[in-house]
């Protein structure tokens, strides 16, 4: 804004020179500076982001996904090394019955382990499944056998079975046990597997044999055997086995091996 100018004072009146001296003039009061108006307030400005950094450039070539890792495959089962047998440093018979005998023998482990161990020495046995074809040849007959057996406090469905003789050869005494326990003959005879019960404390191993072309003629058991035999369907046995009403082991290996033999795969729960 522009500042009013001041006004001069007025001149003094002369004096003659017989009068006294006038006091001197009062100086002129200062001129005060002019005011500025107040500037005005600029908006503040609001505060720049940030800039933005640019994507860095991805190359030209991708990189190649990684290929999950494949699960290790379970190594090849190798060819059974010569056989190792323990070193025995004393043996001697502590029961021997008709079926078997027991042994308790102080030995050293292939392993180096030193200990005494029960064993129940035992000749071997053959079981037999004997078949004779039906509609299907995935669903031939099978003859089963139901007998009381004291150890298991029960009545059991087995396929044939029966131990051998010393030194007997395990087919000879395969087709001698069929004939006297069903009175069944076979045109075929073939091998199905040899297996342990029980190798904790048990030496017996179980022959199974596959039967097939049956003829018919008459049982002859021992006299302490009431054996109750009948053909039965493969799938009925499957089915039996299912439901936990065939609990013999022999049994359950020899008839769930032939079935996968054949390709019949086991029932999902």
């Amino acid at each position: 804004m522009a500042t009013k100018k001041s006004t001069p004072e007025a001149t003094q009146p002369a004096v003659s020179p017989t009068s006294e001296p006038a006091p001197a003039a009062a100086p002129a009061p200062a001129k005060r500076p002019a005011k500025k108006a107040p500037a005005k307030p600029r908006a503040a400005k609001a505060p720049t982001p940030p800039a933005k950094k640019a994507p860095a450039k991805r190359a030209a070539t991708k990189a190649a996904p990684t290929k999950a890792a494949k699960a290790p495959r379970p190594a090849a089962l190798k060819a059974p090394k010569p056989a190792q047998t323990a070193q025995i440093l004393d043996s001697k018979v502590v029961y021997e019955g008709r079926l078997f005998r027991v042994l308790q023998d102080h030995i050293i482990e292939p392993g180096g382990v030193e200990s005494t161990k029960d064993i129940i020495r035992h000749n071997g046995s053959v079981v037999i499944l004997a078949t004779n074809p039906g509609k299907s040849k995935k669903n031939p007959w099978v003859v089963v056998e139901r007998q009381y057996r004291h150890a298991a406090n029960q009545f059991l469905w087995e396929l044939p079975a029966g131990k051998l003789d010393p030194g007997e050869i395990p087919l000879v005494g395969a087709k001698r046990e069929l004939a006297e326990e069903t009175g069944y003959q076979a045109t075929k005879w073939s091998p199905l597997v040899k297996y342990y019960a029980s190798p904790g404390f048990l030496g017996e191993a179980m022959i199974v044999f596959h039967a097939e072309g049956l003829i018919a003629g008459d049982a002859h058991p021992e006299e302490d055997e009431k054996i109750d035999f009948r053909l039965v369907k493969l799938s009925d046995l499957l089915e039996m086995i299912d439901k936990g009403k065939i609990i013999d082991g022999k049994t359950l290996t020899s008839v769930l091996l032939y079935a996968r033999q054949l390709g019949i795969k086991p029932k999902r729960k």
